[in-house]
């Protein structure tokens, strides 16, 4: 898999995701990449198209399968920023926005229930 440059995201977004794909030594040449129809509401145009990404990292056993967007191209990047935080949660917890937004929000959660209950 080629690195997704002609996608329709700002350039910050694009340099931001290249670094940490750096930073983590994840290959690209390894990530498998097909593309599948989309299910779910979009009509005509997810009905024509294969616009849904399908991303399989095996090194680590990991696949990811993105159709949020009706475009390709930006499916393509979102697919491969949730693979890298896949990654990034399983090689460096320490540094993983996902795992630390997950822990504000259990956190947040636990004082919610100690207000509630009192």
């Amino acid at each position: 898999m080629k690195f997704p440059a002609d996608t329709p995201v700002t350039a910050a977004k694009l340099e931001d995701l290249r670094a940490r794909i750096t930073r983590l030594g994840v290959r690209l040449d390894l990530v498998e990449e097909s593309f599948v129809r989309s299910p779910g509401p979009g009509g005509q145009k997810v009905n024509k198209t294969s616009s849904a990404v399908f991303l399989r990292y095996p090194p680590l056993d990991l696949t990811v399968k993105c159709s949020r967007e009706r475009s390709r191209a930006l499916n393509r990047f979102l697919a491969l920023r949730e693979l890298v935080d896949e990654i990034e949660a399983r090689v460096s917890p320490g540094t993983s926005e996902r795992l630390k937004e997950r822990e504000r929000i259990r956190a947040r959660k636990r004082r919610r229930g100690r207000r509630a209950g009192s």
